[in-house]
């Protein structure tokens, strides 16, 4: 069933056919409608006919084709819509207007110091937060599942109940096999007290050579044992396959152009949500101007639809009135195709410790998005998914720490609803950024996020004498508040390897 929302259209002057397009790979890649195009939105649900200020309306529809095969995919995705409208329709504000010129000209004059500017946000709010999301994971059933068909699953007495092949231990060994305990790692024997000359030395040597030859899949390797601080940026763009060419800074610039010239409602969602976490956070609150820009710049780069390829979600879509379903008159909203949620900009925030150049940075995190990212808030049952994760976490605690697992349940404390909120933020915002970069290096190098999942059931495994004291869910959670003193390599290490059989 299509979900659509309807939109009056105040206003749509069109006396020139001339527009504003945005080109990737010498095809069109996005659209604005320019100097002859005035578009604002107002939202109605299920408006018929609109007349606003002598202007005869027409209908913009917010759509979304919910994929039969999961229905509660569709269900979320209404869901989200849904929020969204509410928030046009409550505060009267459109959905994208064109910027007036003395606007224009403020934006860009403050575009390196937007973090001093201080809109009033009071009446936004997220369109979700993970928690909403996890409730959704909670309830998502495979109907062709009978609970008589797995004796092995019929046993998960967590909170997901959708049986997905996850690795065990063993098979967590053997992947991760260069986190050993007889593999030198970054994050261990680089301390103070381990000679450099036993390790690091001769492993930053590699690290150049590597950088000389210029060798991604080299360089994914060497990374599996962590980078030196000094050639992370080189390492992680050499994999990420990017070059700051001269048509990438030109195309990054056709991005901010688009931002100066039009105002789109997620833009005050991307303003919110930075103020929410990144603005509040004591590593990364310096970094406000770079996440605007760069977030700014991502919701109008319709290069990101690309991941919708391989992703169970689908872009929201406007049609002109009358034109539900013809993709000819269809725009995705936003152009990128993803509506920001609490948390989004922290997916940026760590990388601006590597990157200072705004269009390396953005080339960066759009390349970690479409790659990992977009996995972690979207349903699927790819390994490195959020579902499958969640149900990795639950089977690693239930089947190597049995007794804190039942406790935990016993007093409603499921696991899940803590370490959620690390997994789909890929702990950002919650560990030291020394060591998220640490762990970021084993995503990339390994090319999984799975590495998320076992560092939260390792967190638990760390902290278990104290959790089987607690007897609350707020008690559990306040054990675990604070991961910033935590090291994240022997964390892995002693879980994998050390003590877990």
């Amino acid at each position: 069933m299509v979900f659509v929302f309807l939109f009056d259209l105040i206003s749509l002057c069109m006396t020139d056919s001339r527009s504003i397009h945005l080109t990737t790979n010498n095809s069109i890649s996005f659209l604005f409608m320019a100097e002859q195009y005035s578009i604002v939105y107002m939202c109605h649900i299920l408006s018929i006919h609109s007349s606003v200020d002598g202007h005869k309306g027409c209908f913009h529809v917010l759509a979304i084709a919910s994929r039969a095969a999961v229905n509660i995919v569709g269900s979320w995705e209404k869901r989200i819509l849904k929020s969204l409208n509410s928030m046009c329709t409550e505060l009267s504000i459109p959905l994208a207007r064109k910027r007036p010129v003395g606007e224009q000209k403020e934006l860009l004059n403050k575009w390196n110091e937007m973090g001093t500017d201080e809109p009033d946000l009071s009446l936004f709010r997220p369109v979700y937060a993970p928690k909403d999301f996890l409730e959704v994971l909670i309830n998502l059933r495979n109907p062709n599942y009978e609970n008589g068909d797995s004796h092995s699953f019929r046993t998960h007495l967590g909170l997901i109940q959708v049986p997905l092949k996850v690795k065990d231990i063993p098979e967590l060994k053997e992947f991760f096999v260069e986190l050993g305990l007889t593999a030198g790692q970054l994050g261990i024997d680089d301390s103070t007290q381990v000679p450099p000359e036993l390790f690091e030395n001769e492993h930053v040597r590699i690290g150049q050579k590597v950088l000389s030859e210029q060798d991604s899949a080299a360089a994914q390797q060497y990374i599996r044992q962590g980078s030196p601080t000094a050639l992370r940026a080189e390492l992680w763009a050499l994999i990420l396959n990017i070059s700051s060419q001269p048509e990438d800074i030109l195309y990054y610039e056709q991005l901010k152009t688009n931002v100066i010239q039009h105002d789109l409602l997620v833009d005050s969602l991307i303003y919110k949500d930075v103020k929410l976490t990144a603005s509040n956070d004591d590593y990364y609150f310096v970094f406000e101007d770079y996440l605007y820009q760069v977030l700014l710049c991502f919701s109008r780069d319709t290069s990101v639809l690309g991941h919708f390829a391989y992703n169970s979600a689908s872009p929201p879509k406007s049609y002109i009135r009358g034109k539900l379903g013809l993709e000819e008159y269809a725009v995705f909203y936003p152009p990128n195709g993803v509506i920001p949620f609490h948390g989004f900009s922290m997916y940026v925030a760590p990388l601006c410790f590597l990157y200072h150049e705004p269009s390396k940075l953005y080339q960066i995190f759009r390349e970690m998005y479409v790659r990992f990212f977009f996995r972690l808030h979207s349903i699927s049952s790819h390994p490195s998914g959020i579902v499958s994760l969640c149900l990795l976490f639950e089977t690693l605690l239930q089947t190597y720490l049995p007794q804190l697992f039942y406790h935990l349940r016993e007093i409603g404390a499921q696991p899940l609803r803590i370490s959620f909120k690390w997994m789909v933020r890929a702990f950002s915002g919650y560990l030291a950024t020394d060591q998220l970069l640490l762990l970021w290096d084993r995503i990339l190098g390994y090319n999984s996020l799975e590495i998320l999942a076992v560092l939260a059931a390792a967190v638990f495994a760390f902290r278990a004498v104290n959790l089987m004291e607690v007897t609350s869910l707020a008690a559990a959670e306040a054990v675990l508040a604070d991961l910033s003193t935590l090291k994240v390599m022997p964390l892995l290490q002693i879980f994998l390897f050390a003590t877990v059989t």
